[in-house]
């Protein structure tokens, strides 16, 4: 009797079928998707394995978008030998922020190599990115010697100059609940808490006085009560003010720090 062995790699995975019926389930509770958006998704999902759900898809202007974690997955279920990356030192000018990196895709360890590249200055990523510019290039670069390499003719949200950073869209999953509260995603477009968080890290500031800040400036009593529309102006002023005039913020900041009791 032959005992049939489930591939490493491939335990706990949704079948073909199983995963489009996902995957149209999910892009309907947080898209609104037309009848040739899902037919695309199909073939997406049987040909690929591509998860909505996981983030490894977003749809973005009514196009679907591949995502650098779906890359990633793609690579690591195909047992990808590895990846180098390295800059492209006669197009790197650190002083003015601008990088270029040739990433290389090995599928096997003695196949030939799928190369990529990728840019990236403070021109075409987004300002909540600015100082992060390399990492930004590295990764474009990875997802375009991994799309040549798999055959993925789905440009990456990473590649675009509009995403880049998560301002204006995401790779991160989609609310799986189909709300689309101030803090959520809607049409594709980044939690805006997660926005927050990422300039929070960036600029080193302090949580507590961003939320006081935050919640004064929607004229709400919490963050929690406000809108979106506020919430996404906040992010934007958080953001200009943190790269404009950093001392200025601090000071702003500053002023909704509460007093220690005994005093003055």
């Amino acid at each position: 009797m032959t005992i049939s062995k489930t591939p490493k790699g491939r335990r706990n995975q949704p079948n073909r079928r199983t995963l489009t019926l996902e995957n149209i389930r999910s892009a309907r509770n947080n898209w609104e998707v037309s009848g040739q958006q899902v037919v695309v998704l199909k073939t997406l999902s049987e040909e690929l394995r591509l998860s909505v759900a996981l983030g490894d898809l977003t749809l973005l202007d009514g196009k679907w978008y591949v995502t650098h974690s779906g890359l990633m997955r793609l690579a690591r279920r195909n047992r990808c030998a590895g990846i180098e990356v390295r800059p492209i030192r006669e197009f790197c000018d650190k002083a003015a922020a601008h990088w270029t990196f040739r990433a290389t895709v090995f599928k096997k360890a003695v196949s030939k190599g799928f190369v990529g590249y990728g840019d990236a200055d403070p021109s075409n990523v987004s300002s909540i990115v600015h100082g992060a510019e390399m990492r930004v290039a590295e990764t474009r670069a990875v997802n375009r010697a991994l799309r040549k390499a798999y055959g993925i003719g789905l440009c990456s949200v990473e590649e675009l100059g509009s995403f880049s950073s998560l301002a204006k869209s995401t790779a991160a999953p989609p609310q799986s609940n189909g709300t689309h509260g101030a803090n959520g995603s809607s049409n594709g477009q980044p939690r805006l808490r997660d926005q927050l968080c990422l300039l929070i890290r960036q600029y080193n500031l302090d949580p507590t006085l961003v939320k006081a800040y935050a919640a004064d400036f929607c004229g709400t009593q919490t963050l929690r009560e406000a809108s979106r529309n506020q919430l996404e102006s906040f992010v934007s002023r958080l953001a200009a003010a943190a790269k404009n005039d950093r001392d200025g913020l601090n000071c702003k900041l500053n002023s909704y720090a509460q007093p220690v009791e005994g005093k003055p």
